[in-house]
């Protein structure tokens, strides 16, 4: 065959008309050819996709590369940053003699460019404005998968939630879960469940020592108000531009189901929050899911049939979610399946389970004419195997690609910049402050301190903030519940407790539905 052949073809196949991304250059036989580019389009980047390699191949930088050409496009991008090196997409770029040598292979008009950033940290551990989210709306699937409950402990803990969101008791941060599991398992409270199935003293001392070593492990943070509204990840700059959102995640890499989970959450919280808008021009938000191995560890059938339900569900949304990964094999196949857009970096075959990994990458590839096992050993720091989606949804030949280099810098600023950053932000007045409103906690100490007492003879909650009062209002006539029992107390009470339903001063009536993972939708 004429080696012409293939590399038009190739080229051909991503000769799109419509808004794309750049990637770089075709590779052929080790020859950069900079007239046939390697482009993803705009379109197809709520379908999904998948950036794989070993550590050192450069997938973080490919990640800085999308990120950057979609704020371009006003697009807003959200990465999670587990190693502490993408805070650099704020700032410009360093020109040098590799950035003109490889912009000059690849046919790239490299301009140093500084992009519009946020800077976020769970629980506040490290540099960005805190993300927490309460317990409630985290939900009991989430919350087993970060404690590592089996599925008989998490389906417990189900019931928890259930009994809390019936008994209006708020879930806020971890010590009011602890005072609801603490409740349910002692001689008072034990009757409350057991219509249910009840909560068995086994599986609440599991439940009780779980929770306890967690918080050793300084997590607490991570759970109380004020809640981050997942919205604020989808704004644009003032001059259009996409916000790229940086979750810096260095200060928890011992605890990486944590963040792994957590990052879960704010998928699933988008999923609940978003209307449907089918194929769009271009994706509401691209979510990048660093160390994506991590959230399939160890998880139940349960939780990984979420996982594929709500990527697969949540395109429609107009979000795209790429997993960031070592292997394929590291996905489940069916959330694979699923990831139509591939970026694959080099692979090492030292040892047999290598090499099986490799065969295994090899064939989730279209047939090309490369030969793949040799070619993913032999790429180079920056380089890549591509097929996407093309503009009709098919996917495209297979490209071995040198990639285009980013225009911000390329590795974390000065400490001192980005806590200014932060700071500056006009989320962090919003955010930075933790509150601890009444909850489930106090409802139970001041239910214990005056026994034969429910909660709804305990002292109402302060004034609520006014963002609070919009989301959560309820009525005059409700705040006063306790001086005079409700219908639904009289209905619905029983035991120690009597069912507020959300009622002194919180969320009476409100209904908490549960999504496929068990977290609570919320009102904004």
């Amino acid at each position: 065959m004429n080696a012409s052949e293939p590399i038009a073809k190739i080229a051909a196949g991503y000769a799109f008309s419509g808004p794309a991304l750049d990637l770089g250059a075709l590779l052929w036989e080790g020859q950069c050819l900079p007239d046939a580019q390697v482009r993803v389009p705009l379109p197809m980047l709520n379908r999904h996709g998948l950036v794989a390699g070993a550590t050192g191949t450069g997938k973080t930088k490919t990640l800085q590369l999308v990120a950057e050409q979609l704020s371009a496009q006003g697009v807003p991008v959200f990465l999670a940053d587990v190693k502490g090196d993408l805070s650099g997409i704020s700032a410009p770029g360093a020109p040098g003699d590799r950035i003109r040598t490889r912009s000059a292979e690849v046919g790239q008009d490299w301009t140093a460019s500084a992009f519009p950033a946020e800077f976020y940290a769970l629980g506040g551990l490290g540099h960005g404005i805190p993300v927490r989210a309460t317990v409630t709306s985290f939900g009991p699937v989430l919350l087993s998968k970060v404690l590592g409950l089996n599925r008989t402990q998490e389906q417990s803990l189900g019931l928890v939630f259930h009994y809390a969101d019936r008994k209006g008791l708020e879930l806020y941060d971890l010590k009011d879960l602890r005072a609801v599991v603490a409740f349910l398992a002692s001689d008072e409270g034990r009757p409350e469940l057991k219509a249910l199935g009840g909560l068995s003293p086994a599986t609440a001392g599991v439940i009780l020592r779980t929770l306890t070593a967690f918080e050793a492990q300084g997590t607490s943070g991570f759970f109380g108000e004020p809640e981050f509204r997942t919205t604020e990840l989808l704004r644009t700059a003032a001059d259009g531009r996409g916000v790229v959102s940086v979750l810096e995640l260095p200060a928890v890499q011992d605890r990486p189901r944590l963040f792994s989970t957590f990052l879960m959450w704010l998928l699933a919280d988008l999923f609940h929050d978003l209307p449907e808008v089918g194929d769009a021009e271009k994706p509401k938000l691209v979510f990048f899911f660093d160390e994506a191995h991590l959230l399939f560890h160890d998880a139940s059938k349960a939780f990984l049939d979420a996982v594929t339900q709500t990527v697969r569900l949540i395109r429609s949304k107009g979000v795209g979610v790429f997993f960031v990964t070592q292997t394929p094999k590291d996905v489940p196949s069916d959330v694979l399946a699923q990831l139509g857009n591939r970026v694959q970096h080099a692979l090492r075959a030292f040892t047999p389970e290598d090499q099986k990994a490799l065969r295994a990458t090899v064939q989730t590839f279209p047939r090309s004419p490369y030969d793949l096992e040799e070619l993913l050993t032999g790429l180079g720091t920056g380089e890549a195997v591509v097929t996407v989606l093309s503009e009709n949804g098919a996917p495209t030949p297979v490209a071995a690609t040198r990639l285009r280099a980013p225009e911000s810098l390329m590795g974390p600023v000065d400490p001192g910049v980005l806590d200014g950053a932060v700071k500056a932000s006009p989320l962090y007045e919003r955010y930075a402050q933790a509150v601890d409103r009444e909850s489930a906690y106090e409802k139970l100490t001041a239910a214990t301190a005056h026994p034969g007492a429910g909660p709804a003879d305990a002292p109402t909650e302060p004034e609520r903030q006014p963002e609070r009062r919009e989301k959560r209002a309820e009525k005059p006539s409700q705040r006063a519940a306790h001086e005079e029992p409700s219908v639904v107390e009289q209905v619905v009470s029983s035991g120690m407790f009597k069912s507020l339903a959300r009622s002194v001063g919180t969320q009476l009536g409100r209904e908490i539905t549960r999504s496929l993972f068990g977290t609570a939708r919320r009102r904004r």
